[in-house]
C-alpha cells in the first residue's frame, strides 16, 4: 500500500455527530409521526414557518443514515486485521449494538406499547433486529422507529468477514470501477421499487406506498451497496489513491448540490442515490486529511465526545422526540415556544445519548466485547474503549 495505516481517524468521529444531528432535525420537522395516530411532530402553529421547517430538513434524515452506512464499511475495513477471528469480530459488533438497542427497546415497550404493538409478531422481530425484513409497517417501524437502521447494521456485521475476503483481492486499479458499480446498485434498487413493487396502498408518512418505502429504504439487502462502497473507499484511501484535489471543502459543496438535487428528482431517489457520491467523497476526504496529519476542529475533544455519543443520541430520538411530542396531543405553538420545544427535544436526546454511552454501551463493551479465555493483542480496535475514533455505528 502506498500509505501507512494510521491508528485512529478522530475527524470522522467528530463528523458522526453532524450526521446524527441531521437525523434529529429531520425527526423534529416531520408532519406525520411514525407512531400511530401519526400526529404531526413539527410544533410550529404558523403554517408558513412549519412548511419552511419541514422543507428545509425534508431529506436530511436520509443523508444522515446513508452516511452511517457508508462509514460502517469504511471504518471496519480501516481497522480490520489480517487473520482476525470471525467469531471475535461478531462478538464485538453484537456487543456494540445490542445493549443500547435493548435499553431503548425496554423504554419503548413502556412508552409506546399501546400504540405500536398488538402481538408478539410485532415486537419480537424488532427485539432480534430482523424487523426490517418484513414489509408491513407495523412490524418494520415497530417499537423504537429509529432502530430500523440497526437491522441493516446487523446484516453488515454478519456479512463483513465474508465480504472483505474477495474485496481485498480486487486490484487497486479496479477499485474505482467497483465503487461505480455500488453507486449504480443504489439506482437499481429504486428502479425495482418504482416499477416492480406495488404502489398502493399509500404510506401514512411518505408519498409512496408502504411496500415501496420498505423495499427502497428499509430493506437491509438494498442498503448493502452503501456499506460495500465504504469498504471500497477505505481501500482507496489506504492505497493512497484518493485524489488530493478532492478535499473536504469540495466534498461539502458536492453534499450541498446532492441535497438540492433531492428537491427535483423522484422521491425514492432522495433516499440514497442523489447523495451517495457526495457522502462517500466527504468520508474519504476527511479520512485522507487525518492520514496526512492535518489538524481540524473535528478532531477536538468536544467534537470527538459528541461523535462518541452520537449512536445513543440517534437511537433515543424515538423516545425523546416522538413520545414527548405525543404527550402534547399534537398541539402547535408560537415560533419562540416551538424553538424552545425543539431545543428541549435536542437536550433530552443528547442527555439520553450520553446516558446510553456512559452507563450501557461502555460497560457492555468492557465486559462482553472480548472472551476472557483469550488473550487479545494490544493493537487498538474500533470496539475497544480507547482509542475512540474508529467505532462504527
Amino acid at each position: 500500500m502506498a500509505r501507512t495505516r494510521v491508528a485512529t481517524l478522530p475527524s470522522l468521529t467528530g463528523l458522526r455527530f453532524f450526521a446524527a444531528l441531521l437525523v434529529f432535525f429531520f425527526h423534529s420537522s416531520l408532519t406525520n409521526s411514525p407512531i400511530p395516530p401519526n400526529d404531526p411532530i413539527n410544533p410550529f402553529a404558523d403554517s408558513g414557518v412549519a412548511h419552511a421547517y419541514t422543507k428545509a430538513f425534508l431529506h436530511t434524515g436520509y443523508i444522515g443514515v446513508s452516511f452511517f452506512f457508508v462509514l460502517s464499511g469504511f471504518v471496519l475495513t480501516w481497522s480490520a486485521r489480517p487473520g482476525q477471528s470471525t467469531v471475535a469480530f461478531w462478538r464485538r459488533r453484537m456487543t456494540k449494538i445490542f445493549p443500547n438497542h435493548l435499553a431503548v427497546f425496554l423504554a419503548s415497550l413502556l412508552l409506546f406499547a399501546g400504540a405500536t404493538i398488538t402481538s408478539v409478531s410485532q415486537w419480537l422481530p424488532n427485539l432480534l433486529l430482523v424487523h426490517t425484513f418484513f414489509p408491513p409497517a407495523d412490524i418494520n417501524l415497530s417499537m423504537n422507529p429509529p432502530s430500523w437502521s440497526l437491522g441493516s447494521e446487523l446484516l453488515f456485521y454478519v456479512l463483513f468477514p465474508l465480504l472483505i475476503v474477495p474485496i481485498r483481492r480486487i486490484r487497486e486499479g479496479a477499485l474505482w470501477g467497483w465503487a461505480t458499480v455500488m453507486v449504480a446498485g443504489t439506482v437499481a434498487v429504486q428502479l425495482i421499487s418504482t416499477y416492480l413493487v406495488p404502489n398502493t396502498p399509500k404510506s401514512a408518512i411518505t408519498p409512496i406506498s408502504d411496500k415501496q418505502f420498505w423495499f427502497g429504504y428499509l430493506f437491509p439487502p438494498g442498503r448493502l451497496f452503501e456499506f460495500v462502497l465504504g469498504v471500497l473507499l477505505a481501500r482507496l484511501v489506504l492505497a493512497g489513491r484518493w485524489p488530493r484535489w478532492m478535499g473536504t471543502g469540495k466534498s461539502l459543496v458536492l453534499c450541498a448540490l446532492g441535497y438540492a438535487a433531492g428537491f427535483v428528482v423522484p422521491f425514492q431517489y432522495t433516499f440514497v442515490t442523489v447523495t451517495i457520491v457526495p457522502i462517500g467523497a466527504l468520508i474519504a476526504s476527511v479520512a485522507a486529511s487525518d492520514v496526512a496529519g492535518h489538524h481540524t476542529w473535528l478532531r477536538s475533544h468536544p467534537m470527538v465526545w459528541l461523535g462518541e455519543i452520537s449512536f445513543g443520541f440517534y437511537l433515543v430520538q424515538g423516545v425523546a422526540i416522538f413520545y414527548l411530542r405525543s404527550l402534547l396531543n399534537g398541539a402547535t405553538y408560537s415560533v419562540p415556544a416551538s424553538i424552545l420545544l425543539i431545543i428541549g427535544f435536542f437536550t433530552a436526546s443528547l442527555l439520553g445519548g450520553w446516558l446510553l454511552y456512559r452507563f450501557v454501551e461502555m460497560p457492555a463493551m468492557r465486559r462482553f466485547s472480548r472472551s476472557r479465555r483469550t488473550t487479545e493483542p494490544t493493537t487498538p480496535t474500533p470496539a475497544e474503549p480507547q482509542p475512540t475514533s474508529l467505532r462504527a455505528l
